[in-house]
C-alpha cells in the first residue's frame, strides 16, 4: 500500500479526480467542490482533473467553493443518453493523466467516480505508487433507464456495471462512500471489503438561521437533479391529494431531463399555479431557499446520502423522504421529520399532512431535532479523516460520527434535560459561528474584562445579599424576643 512521506501538519498535494465537476450540478459535484475548497482553506496543494463542459479545456485557476485552486480541464462530449455525463476519449486520456501526475507529483489521488477519469487514474497512479482513494458516489442502477435496455436485459446489465466497479476499485488502496447503508450495498453489489463510511460533511453555518419553521404558508421544497431517480413526480401526485383547504406551495430547484414532464404533469394535476421551477440557483440563494420552506422533500430512490437533506436540517427544517437507500440514515421517522414507502403517494401525501397541520409546538421539535443530527456530518471532521487517509496513516481509518451506534437511537430516548440544553447551546453556537469568521484579540480582551465585570457585581450582589439577610435574621429574632417578653 502506498504511503505518504508527509507528516501531520505538514501540506499535501492532492489530486482531485472527477467525472463530473462545476459548473455541473450535482451531489457528486458539490462534495468534490467542497473537499477541494475545505482541503485548500486547510493549506493544502489540490489540482483538480474533470471533464471541460465547453470548448475550453487546458489547465485553468479557477474560484471554487471561494478558493482559487487548479483545474484540468480534459476535452469532452456532451452524451445523448444524459445532460450532466460527458464522454472522454480513452484513447488519449492515459497519456494527458501522465503528463499532469509527472508535472504535479501528488502525495495522493482522489477518485470521486468509476466511470472513465478515475479509471486510468487508477492505473496510472498504481505505476507511480502513488497513494490511491476513492470514493464512491454512484449506483449503476441509476444509469440503466437512461440506456433504453430491454426488461430482461436489465438485470444482467446491472450486475455486470456492479462488477465493472468493483474491478476498478479494488485497484485503490482505501474505498468509501458516505453513508454505511452504502457501504454495505458497494461490498455486497461489487464484491469489496472495507469500505469505510465517511459523510460527504456540509459547513453548517451557512445554512444556520433564527427564521422559525412555519406551516402558514405551507412551502415544500425539492432541490436536486430533475432526472428519473429523484421521483419528483410523487411529490407533485402527493401533493395534489392534500384537502383542498391546505394552501400549499412547491418550489422546485434544479434542472434535468424531467422538467418539461413534470411541468406538463403539474398542469395535467391541476395544480400549475401552486408550483414554481427555480431552476439553477445561486449559492447565496440556496440558504434563502430552505429557509422559506416548511418542509424539505426528497422522494429519491437511489440516494447514497444527500448532500441537499443535509442542508435543509442545517437550515433546522423537517424533512420528508423516500425510505430507500441511505435516506434513513439522515432522516429519523417521527424525530426530524417522516419516511414514506418509496412510490407509495398515499404515504408521501399523509407526512406532508401531518407536517401541513402541526401545531407550533411540533413544528419546533422536528427543526430542533434536524439540527440535532446535522452536528455529526460536520465538514471539518470528513477533510481530518480524507487528509488521514492520504498520508496513509494506521488510525486513519474510520467512520465519520455520523455512523455511530448512538446517532441511530431515537432521539425521544436521549434525556430531554440534556437535549434541550445540547440543543439550545448547538444553535447558538451556529448562529455565533455563521457571523463571526476572526475573533481578534481586542474583541478576547473586551470579553474577558466583561468577565471580570460580572464576576465582580457578582461578588458585590451576593455580599449584598449575605447582608440584607443578616439584617433581616436581626430583625426577626428581636421581634420574636418581644413576643416572648
Amino acid at each position: 500500500m502506498a504511503q505518504s512521506t508527509r507528516h501531520p501538519g505538514q501540506p499535501l498535494r492532492v489530486l482531485i479526480v472527477a467525472d463530473t465537476f462545476p459548473p455541473d450540478i450535482n451531489g457528486a459535484s458539490r462534495f468534490t467542490e467542497r473537499l477541494a475548497g475545505g482541503l485548500v482553506r486547510n493549506g493544502n496543494n489540490v489540482h483538480i482533473i474533470a471533464p471541460a463542459t465547453s470548448k475550453a479545456w487546458g489547465t485553468f485557476t479557477e474560484i471554487q467553493d471561494g478558493v482559487e485552486m487548479t483545474v484540468h480541464r480534459i476535452r469532452s462530449y456532451p452524451l445523448v443518453i444524459h445532460k450532466t455525463l460527458r464522454f472522454v476519449n480513452p484513447l488519449t486520456l492515459k497519456n494527458k493523466v501522465d503528463l499532469i501526475l509527472d508535472e504535479f507529483e501528488p502525495d495522493a489521488i482522489h477518485s470521486q467516480s468509476h466511470l472513465s477519469v478515475g479509471r486510468v487514474l487508477a492505473r496510472s497512479g498504481r505505476e507511480r505508487g502513488i497513494r490511491l482513494i476513492a470514493t464512491n458516489h454512484t449506483m449503476p442502477e441509476n444509469l440503466l433507464k437512461y440506456l433504453h435496455l430491454p426488461k430482461f436485459l436489465e438485470k444482467r446489465v446491472k450486475a455486470k456495471l456492479w462488477k465493472d466497479a468493483g474491478k476498478v476499485l479494488s485497484k485503490y488502496d482505501q474505498i468509501t462512500t458516505p453513508t454505511r447503508r452504502a457501504a454495505e450495498l458497494l461490498e455486497a453489489a461489487a464484491g469489496i471489503e472495507n469500505v469505510l463510511a465517511i459523510s460527504c460533511g456540509i459547513d453548517a453555518t451557512k445554512f444556520t438561521n433564527s427564521t422559525k419553521t412555519t406551516n402558514n404558508p405551507f412551502r415544500v421544497l425539492f432541490l436536486g437533479r430533475l432526472d428519473w431517480e429523484k421521483h419528483v413526480h410523487n411529490l407533485l401526485k402527493a401533493a395534489a391529494k392534500l384537502p383542498k383547504e391546505i394552501d400549499f406551495f412547491i418550489e422546485i430547484a434544479g434542472d434535468g431531463s424531467q422538467k418539461k414532464y413534470l411541468a406538463d404533469l403539474a398542469r395535467e394535476l391541476k395544480i400549475s399555479t401552486r408550483v414554481k421551477f427555480l431552476g439553477h440557483i445561486s449559492e447565496e440563494e440556496l440558504p434563502l431557499a430552505y429557509e422559506r420552506a416548511t418542509v424539505f422533500a426528497m422522494p429519491s430512490i437511489a440516494e447514497l446520502q444527500s448532500i441537499a437533506t443535509m442542508e435543509a436540517m442545517a437550515s433546522g427544517r423537517p424533512v420528508i423522504a423516500a425510505n430507500a437507500m441511505a435516506l434513513p440514515h439522515l432522516v429519523h421517522h417521527g424525530d426530524n421529520g417522516y419516511l414514506f414507502e418509496p412510490d407509495d403517494v398515499d404515504d408521501f401525501s399523509a407526512c406532508l399532512l401531518k407536517v401541513a397541520t402541526a401545531d407550533q409546538k411540533e413544528l419546533n421539535r422536528l427543526s430542533e431535532n434536524s439540527i440535532h443530527l446535522i452536528q455529526s456530518h460536520d465538514i471539518k471532521r470528513t477533510l481530518s479523516i480524507f487528509e488521514g487517509l492520504y498520508r496513509g496513516d494506521q488510525d486513519a481509518r474510520q467512520n465519520s460520527d455520523d455512523n455511530s451506534e448512538d446517532y441511530m437511537k431515537p432521539i425521544g430516548r436521549l434525556s430531554i434535560v440534556v437535549r434541550r440544553a445540547e440543543l439550545k447551546v448547538r444553535r447558538q453556537a451556529l448562529a455565533a459561528l455563521g457571523k463571526i469568521t476572526d475573533l481578534g484579540d481586542e474583541i478576547k480582551d473586551g470579553l474577558e474584562e466583561i468577565g471580570q465585570d460580572v464576576k465582580r457585581q457578582a461578588k458585590k450582589v451576593d455580599k449584598q445579599v449575605r447582608t440584607g439577610v443578616k439584617k433581616t435574621v436581626g430583625k426577626a429574632k428581636k421581634a420574636i424576643k418581644r413576643l416572648d417578653e
